[in-house]
């Protein structure tokens, strides 16, 4: 049997290990948070080093692409650097893929419910496929790099002002602590609600799923959500607060859907390739395996 890993600086509690069938071949799939502890990540990526098929990169990115540059996260893409014989991937090939998908999907099966069309990213600068998907789709939108990501009250309404914002602060902010700009370990449980009218002025709330929660308010009635690695626990949040339909680009397994890192080594995995695939091999893998997102109603 093969074996993917995601390594995740993310918090334990959000821990799986499940079997799957990809391409006819038996993978076991296996998340382990270290609670925020970066030098652990570091000492598991070293330790498994080729003991695994393919690594994911959990709870953060070794960069992002945007506007056309790359930018490097100094902070964190160091952990796996002992990693010398498994491929390691952060996600962002499946972010790329499947999450541009994810707007044409959701178009076609609740389309005729959204109204008005307007989506809220919490931050859009790291999943530009998904954010790209929903302003083709001719969604109204709303960036919230300045409100969730620095708490300044700004609303960004335009790619312009992003790309601007993008290349003034992401060389210094990448070299700040990660813990400074995204929750990891026991913080990604903690909720801080801020811009309630933001969300609430949103038909679709579309991101990282840590992002989502960490900052929404305990009602949105009649809202979509658009993520991923969603718990049981998150479902019943996103329920009792209301949501009408959550929807993953990863579909659910075993009660659950696992962050794109984990599948996007999955697909490494089962491809047997030991590397990193081009976005057109998993496209084709994705229309081979009838790979798609998962659409939950949920009120």
């Amino acid at each position: 049997m093969k074996r993917a890993v995601s390594v995740s600086i993310g918090s334990s509690k959000r821990d799986k290990a499940v079997t799957v069938k990809l391409n006819g071949e038996e993978i076991s799939i296996e998340r382990i948070g270290t609670d925020g502890d970066l030098k652990k990540a570091a000492q598991l990526f070293k330790e498994m080093d080729g003991t695994v098929d393919a690594f994911g990169l959990g709870g953060g990115d070794f960069g992002t692409e945007f506007a056309g540059k790359f930018f490097k996260y100094h902070n964190v893409a160091w952990i796996a650097d002992d990693a010398k014989k498994t491929p390691v991937v952060d996600g962002s090939g499946l972010r790329n893929t499947l999450e541009a998908r994810l707007a044409k999907f959701i178009e076609d099966e609740v389309g005729d419910e959204i109204n008005p069309k307007t989506v809220l990213f919490p931050a859009a600068s790291d999943r530009w496929g998904l954010t790209k998907g929903f302003i083709d789709a001719g969604y109204e939108y709303i960036f919230g790099e300045l409100m969730f990501g620095l708490g300044i009250p700004i609303p960004l309404r335009s790619i312009n002002s992003l790309k601007i914002l993008v290349s003034a602060l992401f060389p210094i902010v990448f070299r700040l602590p990660f813990s400074w700009i995204y929750p990891t370990g026991d913080k990604q449980t903690v909720r801080e609600p801020k811009f309630e009218k933001y969300y609430q002025w949103a038909s679709v709330i579309a991101g990282d799923n840590n992002y989502i929660i960490r900052h929404m308010p305990n009602k949105l009635e009649g809202k979509v959500i658009v993520t991923n690695t969603t718990t049981e626990s998150d479902m019943e949040f996103f329920k009792s607060a209301g949501i009408k339909y959550v929807v993953t680009g990863t579909p659910a397994i075993d009660g659950r859907s696992f962050g794109t890192n984990m599948m996007e080594a999955a697909f490494i995995a089962a491809s047997g390739k030991n590397r990193k695939l081009t976005n057109d091999e998993l496209n084709e893998m994705l229309d081979e395996l009838d790979f798609k997102p998962q659409i939950r109603e949920l009120n």
